[in-house]
């Protein structure tokens, strides 16, 4: 009897999609990949929106979460579909560090655990303080303000004493029901870009930097900003598969987001575990590690 195929995660958007742009052909190079690399090792896939209506999800050998990018858009009809899958499904990485790596309140979970992190101000519902007021606490002349349960520079401000009442609508009108995240301005997301380590099963295979077009902050590309293959120094090395290493369990997949802070310092922005984009277009071996690490777990 043939085994059911894995499936790779998307949403409605890329499933089946009508028009390939530039954006949504890297998606499809991205599964192509791993795809080919799981059928060398006998593993059959299928592409399946999560929110597809008429999908047996009891049927998948099990779930890899790729490209789910409206997650956060979603939250609530993502964790009530986390919740009815959870008896039926195996997913990759496991459902727990999902819902863990979701909120960004993660990060502080990893400073516990030693890794460095920007310093960071958590703001939850109920708080009853200004956006101003917060911003002067913290004594920073510059910050990200962002919602602790985001993606794709969702919601992402750039803000200074003198421009944050501006954004008080929308801080208050989101802070009813979600938290928000404020950090202090790192001048070398200007300067230097971030820095993304691909890790798979705890090692790192390739890494790319990304920077922020000319005028804005934000490095996603589809923000226009751009992205080059890094040969990444030991020192970024160990200190990505230190913070993967910080997880438990040990994920199949992820991708670590740093930069140096002011001091010159390697402090992690985001540590992607649930659908992160992994490059592997610009290092095509490292999907070969991304199935081997999704086989020690089917």
């Amino acid at each position: 009897m043939t085994a059911p195929p894995l499936v790779l995660l998307t949403e409605d958007r890329y499933e089946r999609p009508a028009h390939v742009d530039w954006y949504v052909g890297n998606i499809l190079q991205e599964d192509a990949l791993l795809a080919e690399a799981l059928a060398k090792r006998g593993i059959a896939t299928e592409r399946v929106s999560w929110s597809r209506p008429d999908f047996d999800w009891s049927l998948p050998r099990a779930v890899v979460v790729r490209s789910t990018w409206d997650y956060f858009d979603r939250y609530p009809e993502f964790s009530a579909w986390l919740n009815r899958i959870e008896p039926l499904a195996a997913l990759i990485n496991p459902i727990r560090q999902l819902r863990w790596n979701a909120d960004k309140h993660y990060l502080a979970d990893l400073q516990k655990a030693g890794v460095a992190i920007p310093p960071t101000r958590f703001i939850e519902p109920g708080e009853s303080a200004a956006l101003t007021d917060v911003l002067a606490e913290c004594g920073w002349s510059e910050a990200v303000l962002k919602p602790a349960v985001s993606g794709a520079a969702r919601h992402t401000y750039r803000i200074t004493p003198q421009s944050a009442a501006a954004h008080e609508d929308v801080f208050r009108r989101l802070l009813l029901d979600e938290s928000w995240m404020l950090q202090p301005f790192l001048k070398n997301v200007m300067e230097e870009g971030e820095i993304s380590l691909m890790v798979f099963d705890g090692r790192c295979t390739h890494a790319v930097r990304k920077r922020a077009k000319a005028g804005d902050f934000r490095v996603q590309d589809d923000h226009g900003g751009t992205v080059r293959p890094h040969n990444a120094s030991r020192e970024e090395i160990e200190f990505a598969e230190r913070a993967v290493r910080a997880c438990e369990p040990l994920p199949a997949y992820a991708r670590v987001d740093l930069v140096r802070d002011d001091d010159g310092r390697l402090v992690v922005m985001e540590l992607e575990l649930i659908e992160p984009e992994l490059f592997l277009r610009f290092h095509p071996p490292a999907a070969d590690a991304f199935a081997e690490a999704i086989m020690e777990r089917i």
